[in-house]
């Protein structure tokens, strides 16, 4: 292919090109993680935003604009962005809109114009943007490239793809040199590798190659923003400054409206309020804000078009009303775990547990998620059971937004926390709770087999890909070629860690797992350990055959 534009016809195929072959190779992405355990989701929130970039493009004729190709990907790529990754993909995709309006055509030099837009939107949608991640290889293609076409604007279009994905694939290549935590796990950053399957993709289009069908997804509904719901409960009237909380619609934007209109009111609405959301669409602008002068807010809005879908509440009213019921049907203890899986969810529950919070690895909640949960018990004291090192600190900082008395257990591991659910007692008070749940905690001994997705050396131990690997509080302690295997070295140095008599052994069975399976193994184990007990139970949880706790 020797031209140097390509019509909208044509870039509608190569965004089609791109969502399947990110589609295709998700499952790689993800598993893109700095450790070498199956925890990864980069890929498929890549894809999933990518899904609903291209959802309209199948629909589109011939006939169509590369303005109008743009305006369909950037507008649903901003309603489906998931994760960093996603969002960050959804901002390039807005600068190449961008820099397409009103095009019918997209030549090179357009082309790299658009890759340079995007980039800027990009870095400047990240509060912090640091580099070795996607935004450096977006960064070093957009730069690369412009510096290529100004000093031969007659590059074909074929060529100036090929010459981008060599570009960028240094860039990638590069990315373990930028981020120390990558070259330590001997991973590229999953981002930037993501981005690169997209325009590889665009490519293999170019190439004249058929565009697969994608098995979509189904994506997720739009959650209604925390303000409108759950997190209202958990205001103090006293410490809510701004107390009207005020979303609308801004339509029929003015002629000429522009990034810099949309910059002047979101420096004015951050002036006179706080919680302040400005989301732009072709042609309509979403706000949201508190403040103490809605009406004021209404007129300087009134400048930029006409108001839509008005809602003002007065927050502070709302949460007296809240705390008045919730006093009256306040109880003395709670008790919130982070859990993976049904069997462990029913674990949790049948111990006391109030509000299970799904989550783990690649699945950290939120501070917000916590309160909420914490706020749901409607207790006096609540005990918050993180259940995973990287949840720890979240769970911390959610406590000093809560009025009752909460009680972060350290737990870093799901068996740690079942410990702490089990030696709870209704009956004791709060100090003797806590010290009888961190006794337990501190009691037993956690583990966990999963599999290796690619090769690394990690704590003396040479791990291939596809190894089972045995990690014993969140060190890796067994590696071996089979499931069993790995359990049983593993269940050794465990043991032998505890060093008591008559250890308890609990295997929590995954849903890769059949309990007899579980019960084989069980019974396998008891024979080289028979002064244990062994007890086996389902945990449902994904990708990890087996949580593991001696006590």
């Amino acid at each position: 292919m020797n031209n140097q534009s390509i019509s909208g016809a044509m870039l509608r195929d190569l965004f089609l090109g791109g969502a399947a072959n990110l589609e295709k190779h998700k499952a790689y992405i993800d598993s893109l993680n700095v450790f070498p355990v199956p925890d990864g989701d980069t890929g498929t929130n890549m894809s999933m935003t990518m899904q609903g970039a291209v959802k309209d493009l199948r629909g589109m004729s011939d006939s169509v604009t590369v303005s109008e190709v743009m305006d369909a990907v950037s507008n649903g790529a901003l309603r489906s962005a998931r994760g960093n990754s996603g969002v960050i993909l959804s901002q390039l995709f807005r600068g190449y809109q961008q820099a397409c309006k009103g095009k019918d055509e997209l030549d090179v030099v357009l082309f790299a114009e658009a890759l340079e837009t995007g980039t800027n939107k990009a870095y400047n949608a990240v509060l912090r943007p640091k580099e070795g991640t996607i935004l450096t290889v977006s960064r070093v293609i957009s730069q690369t490239m412009l510096q290529l076409i100004q000093k031969k604007p007659q590059t074909s279009f074929d060529a100036f793809m090929e010459e981008m994905l060599r570009i960028g694939q240094e860039a990638l290549d590069d990315t373990p040199n930028l981020l120390p935590v990558l070259k330590e796990a001997g991973v590229v950053d999953s981002g930037g590798y993501g981005l690169l399957t997209v325009y590889r993709g665009f490519k293999a289009i170019l190439d004249g190659d058929d565009i697969p069908d994608i098995v979509e997804e189904e994506l997720p509904k739009e959650e209604k923003p925390e303000e409108e719901g759950a997190n209202l409960e958990h205001f103090s009237t006293e410490d809510i400054e701004f107390g009207y909380c005020t979303e609308f619609f801004i339509v029929r934007l003015i002629d000429g409206f522009s990034e810099a209109d949309l910059d002047r009111l979101r420096d004015h609405l951050t002036r006179v309020g706080d919680s302040v959301v400005v989301a732009a669409g072709d042609d309509f602008v979403k706000v949201h804000v508190h403040s103490n002068c809605p009406g004021k807010i209404l007129q300087f809005a009134m400048r930029f078009g006409e108001l839509d879908r008005l809602k003002i509440e007065n927050m502070r009213e709302q949460n007296r009303q809240l705390l008045e019921m919730k006093k009256r049907n306040e109880k003395e203890y709670g008790i919130i775990a982070v859990s993976a899986g049904t069997g462990i969810d029913e674990i949790f529950r049948n111990f006391s547990v109030d509000h299970i919070i799904s989550g783990g690895q690649t699945m950290n909640p939120s501070i917000d998620t916590i309160v909420n949960a914490i706020g749901r018990c409607n207790a006096r004291n609540v005990f918050v059971l993180p259940n995973n090192s990287n949840i720890i600190l979240a769970a911390q900082q959610a406590k000093n937004l809560c009025s009752n008395n909460v009680i972060v257990l350290p737990t870093k591991t799901i068996p740690q926390g079942i410990a702490a659910a089990m030696a709870f007692n209704p009956d004791l008070s709060v100090d003797e709770n806590e010290e009888n749940m961190n006794d337990a905690v501190n009691e037993i001994v956690s583990g966990s087999v999963t599999y290796a997705i690619r090769e690394t050396h990690f704590n003396g131990n040479d791990i291939k890909e596809g190894d089972i690997i045995g990690i014993m509080d969140n060190d890796i302690a067994a590696v071996a070629s089979s499931v069993n295997e790995t359990v049983k070295a593993l269940v050794r140095k465990m043991i032998e860690k505890r060093d008591i008599d008559d250890p308890i052994v609990n295997l929590y069975f995954g849903d890769n797992v059949e309990e007899e399976e579980a019960e084989a193994l069980s019974e396998s184990l008891q024979e080289e350990f028979e002064d244990a007990e062994f007890i086996v139970a389902r945990g449902g949880q994904p990708l990890y055959y087996y949580y593991l706790s001696v006590e």
